[in-house]
């Protein structure tokens, strides 16, 4: 499995910082994987839904551990990336800041 393209949409809604899609194998697409800022660092969290009892339910996960880790590698990545390249364009007045939340896209 190689993920192929990584697209951030930068948010900031309480821990949640971006919203991301990837497209693994130029083949299938994942959206809305959320990058969270928690306790003890960022994570990605897995598209979910919320049921009537109030409780989250995956949509879409890996299998194993491994899996897990090289899309959350993937999509920190892209996440740190993109967020540098922003800061740096918005310092050097490349962009206007009503243009600081819109989307990423990197990979």
């Amino acid at each position: 499995m190689e993920i192929t393209k990584v697209t951030i949409r930068d948010i900031d809604m309480n821990m949640v910082k971006g919203i991301a899609s990837i497209i693994i194998d130029d083949c299938f697409v994942i959206h809305d994987l959320r990058v969270v800022e928690g306790h003890r660092g960022y994570f990605v969290a897995m598209p979910s839904r919320k049921l009537p009892s109030g409780d989250f339910k995956d949509i879409a996960h890996p299998l194993d551990s491994e899996t897990r880790e090289k899309i959350q590698e993937a999509v920190l990545k892209a996440y740190f990336q993109a967020k540098e390249e922003h800061d740096l364009a918005l310092q050097q007045h490349q962009v206007e800041p009503q243009q600081q939340v819109g989307v990423w896209p990197a990979g």
